[in-house]
């Protein structure tokens, strides 16, 4: 999946496929954390279904939860009066911020909604263009887009400052080109902040289009701005959305609920094990 859609820019050497061929071809389990995942591994690996286990990521609920929104603004020096969109995550050119920035663009000149966003990542505490080539990409295409001044760069923070950023921000966007989970729609979910996100991998699965937030194509800034304006417009909506992703990541992806899952597969492979030991012990083969 890296190559298809990454394709030169993808560094890992060709011997991988061999390698990822030989390892799905011989496991008893495959973990997929989402139906994308299984869906490639079936498409792209030939992975017998049968040893295919669908178990996703998760969050830890200790790190992880809701707080006041106000207070969680003022910590972190935001506005108590804008609409604010928050980006999160790593500062490569596969993770359409381009995308969202191009939309809050769209969002200013076309809905005539005033819209801040901010974007937390990189490879500095401080926004640097040096540290981080990215940030400068995305500076000229906000002066192209008119929308410089409401595009703020917050740098790079440790874990235990990302539940402010989450839960001071109206809405979670992130529109990957492709993404095998992602673990920020789950994080901001946790915080009761209702996402947008691409119609991509495990994004498609995480977040329940119309019910915790709303799916929009990739690379398609008018559909993201069309979204961006409609939570902006229904305030009751988006707080429906958000309490309603804060009920489906503490009922689906918590971290004491994956390692459940994950025990169950080890416990049955462990057991398929056994019984091809004694098996062998009798003189019966092996599989």
């Amino acid at each position: 999946m890296r190559r298809l859609h990454q394709g030169e820019s993808d560094g890992f050497p060709d011997a991988r496929f061999d390698i990822e061929d030989e390892l799905v071809k011989r496991s008893d389990s495959v973990i997929a954390e989402c139906p994308q995942d299984e869906n490639d591994l079936l498409r792209l690996y030939h992975a017998d279904p049968a040893r295919i286990d669908l178990v996703p990521c998760g969050f830890d609920r200790a790190e992880f939860h809701p707080l006041d929104k106000r207070q969680a603004r003022e910590q972190l020096g935001w506005p108590q009066d804008r609409f604010i969109v928050l980006q999160l995550g790593r500062m490569v050119p596969r993770k359409g911020i381009d995308n969202v920035v191009r939309a809050l663009g769209a969002c200013h000149a076309e809905h005539d909604e005033s819209v801040e966003l901010y974007v937390v990542g990189g490879n500095s505490d401080e926004a640097n263009e040096n540290a981080t080539p990215e940030i400068g990409r995305l500076r000229g295409i906000a002066r192209e887009c008119g929308v410089e001044e409401h595009v703020h760069f917050a740098g790079r923070h440790g874990r235990s400052d990302l539940k402010h950023f989450y839960n001071a921000a109206d809405v979670f966007v992130t529109t990957p080109w492709y993404e095998p989970f992602g673990i920020t729609p789950l994080e901001a979910m946790a915080c009761g902040t209702p996402v947008i996100g691409a119609d991509v991998g495990g994004i498609r699965y995480s977040v329940a289009h119309g019910e915790t937030g709303l799916l929009v194509p990739p690379k398609h800034p008018a559909a993201l701005a069309q979204a961006i304006a409609t939570l902006k417009r229904d305030a009751a909506l988006a707080r429906r959305m958000g309490e309603a992703g804060l009920a489906r990541a503490n009922a689906m992806f918590t971290w004491s609920s994956v390692a459940q899952a994950l025990a169950q597969v080890y416990t049955r492979v462990s057991g398929a094990e056994s019984q091809d030991a004694a098996r062998v012990a009798m003189g019966g083969g092996s599989r």
